[in-house]
């Protein structure tokens, strides 16, 4: 499923017009990025939860040459699927 795809279900299950239902579908993307750059957790219930974590420093390998890269710490995000979304496993 793409963004396409998101905004035809909003058009069809509140009946807005294509615009309307693309901004829709923009503010939640919108709310959800800040809220994720500021660090907030993001918790739907039904569905899951986005965390931000933290990703510690590494050492990783160029395939090509097999030279050691130092990997930077730096924040990640993790999406934990709520109880639904686990009965379908």
């Amino acid at each position: 499923m793409i963004k396409a795809d998101l905004v035809k279900k909003v058009m069809d299950s509140v009946e807005l017009p294509h615009s309307k239902a693309n901004d829709a579908v923009n503010a939640i993307f919108d709310a959800m990025r800040e809220a994720l750059t500021r660090g907030d957790r993001i918790e739907l219930r039904g569905f899951g939860v986005f965390i931000v974590k933290n990703r510690k420093r590494g050492i990783g390998r160029n395939p090509k040459t097999g030279v050691e890269v130092a990997i930077p710490p730096g924040k990640t995000i993790r999406f934990k699927p709520g109880k639904a979304l686990r009965i379908l496993e």
